[in-house]
């Protein structure tokens, strides 16, 4: 039974005195913050809901996809509160969309995802700084220096993946990127520096780096009549792709609004406050309902949903390779993706050949799991890059995906996960319609892998291995660095 305290009587009294003494202004702020709050916390409720309830599209329940569920809602959450109470339009910097600490849709292993947001009305500047550039104008870098990210694309698109709840969103024309600019052709100066204007109009005679905030759109509906409409910038995505892990490192970074620069940030009012607690609860909770009905329906992860007897994320097969969109939920601009889900028992492995008759820029192989996490690449071989991976004497990548390491070089651990996506990513600033990469997939006994390999296959030691993983460990601690 709890003792009467006279000293804690006394602080209520005069507290409770003080609440009910507060001015109108003050006690107005008080209700909008905790309708807020209130608001917010229903909000997380719903996007809970999607862990278990059947009308929202979950994965199959097991213990793990359970404990990785809960995690996934607290990583939308967090990148939820990262993205509300940080940047705005005024004064915005880059936060990071996705990390280890918020994966999801399906996110690729080698990328760091930066974003900032803007008003496409205004002018900005970005000022960034890259170690060597060599690769990003097909060279190599002298030895021993430090390299700039493998390959690096700022968009600008008019809104963000997910954002509405609803898979109305895909319809086309709802978004678009009014611009993008990647670094095969970013002007760099010497000493790595660059600087990029990004404005709804370019400047007479503005010869610099530019992308375009604000464009128009003219398309023809399915009655037969045009219908133009005009798309204003949110925000600036950058990703930064990694594929020597040991020698790259991340781009020095500022973005400003360039009428802003200098002047201070309005201080916090309650009417901003409750904006970000409502925007906060509402990120998370479509976040994680969009994305749940995309794996489901558009994704058909879990079975055919359009009758048509097959599966757009086939299981341990690929489907045609295919090109991003923002009409299908994003991807980056220059990407041609692939993919399928592997569904493999404990003495089964999976052999999976990319080809590509036209050299991309960029390749990449990551994993995930069910919730369309990457599996956790910093501790695990759950991904590889195309300087990662060997190549063989055909040009062709076979890699080999199971529970256990078969002592092949170009072996994607599942991590015990014995369901989970395979995405396979090359990226062309320009596509080659006619002669698209695409990757097969044969599900063969673990124990016989060898037989279904090239005999110059590169084999491995357990002591490689374990050299891979610490560079892959440092390499993760210092891409998202947080010292």
């Amino acid at each position: 039974m709890h003792e009467p305290d006279p000293l804690h009587d006394a602080v209520f009294e005069k507290v409770k005195a003080h609440a009910e003494a507060r001015d109108p202004a003050t006690r107005d702020a008080a209700a909008l913050l905790r309708q807020a709050w209130d608001g917010m916390i229903g909000q997380l409720q719903e996007a809970r809901d999607a862990i278990d309830d059947p009308r929202l599209w979950p994965p199959p329940a097991t213990p793990r996809n359970l404990a990785e569920g809960y995690r996934y809602v607290l990583g939308f959450l967090y990148g939820s509160i990262s993205r509300c109470l940080g940047p705005t339009p005024e004064f915005p910097y880059f936060v990071r969309a996705i990390q280890p600490l918020n994966r999801s849709t399906i996110d690729n292993c080698d990328a760091i995802y930066l974003m900032a947001p803007i008003d496409g009305n205004h002018s900005y500047t970005i000022r960034g700084r890259a170690g060597d550039t060599s690769a990003w104008r097909g060279g190599q870098a002298p030895a021993g220096v430090r390299k700039a990210p493998h390959y690096v694309i700022f968009e600008a698109p008019s809104g963000y993946s997910g954002e509405s709840g609803s898979l109305k969103e895909l319809k086309p024309g709802s978004r678009i990127n009014c611009a993008e600019l990647d670094c095969t052709e970013l002007k760099v100066e010497a000493d790595g520096s660059f600087e990029i204007l990004l404005a709804p109009e370019k400047p007479p005679g503005y010869e610099g780096n530019f992308m375009l905030t604000r464009a128009s759109r003219t398309r023809r509906n399915k009655d037969g009549v045009s219908e133009t409409r005009e798309y204003v910038s949110q925000l600036v995505m950058l990703r930064e792709l990694f594929c020597d892990w040991e020698n790259e490192d991340l781009l020095e970074l500022f973005i400003y609004r360039n009428d802003l620069l200098g002047q201070p940030m309005p201080a916090c009012t309650p009417e901003a406050a409750a904006r970000q607690i409502a925007d906060i609860g509402r990120f998370t909770r479509n976040q994680v309902h969009f994305w749940n009905e995309f794996y489901a329906v558009v994704c058909e992860c879990y079975g055919d949903m359009n009758g048509d007897g097959k599966c757009f994320m086939p299981r341990n097969d690929v489907n045609k390779p295919n090109a991003a969109s923002l009409a299908t939920a994003g991807g980056m601009a220059t990407n041609v993706y692939c993919g399928g889900m592997f569904e493999l028992a404990d003495d089964e492995a999976l052999v999976v050949e990319l080809h590509q008759p036209v050299e991309p820029v960029y390749i990449g192989f990551s994993l995930g799991n069910i919730w369309g996490e990457s599996l956790d690449f910093a501790n695990y071989q759950s991904s590889l890059s195309g300087l990662q991976a060997h190549r063989d004497a055909d040009n062709v990548y076979r890699c080999v995906i199971s529970h256990r390491d078969p002592g092949i070089a170009n072996w994607l651990d599942t991590t015990g996960q014995p369901e989970g996506y395979m995405a396979i990513r090359w990226a062309y600033p320009e596509k080659p319609m006619d002669k698209l990469p695409w990757a097969t997939a044969k599900k063969v006994p673990l124990a016989e892998v060898r037989r279904h390999l090239p005999a110059a296959t590169r084999t491995i030691t357990p002591q490689e291995r374990r050299r891979q993983i610490a560079i892959r460990q440092e390499h993760v601690q210092r891409r998202y660095r947080q010292h």
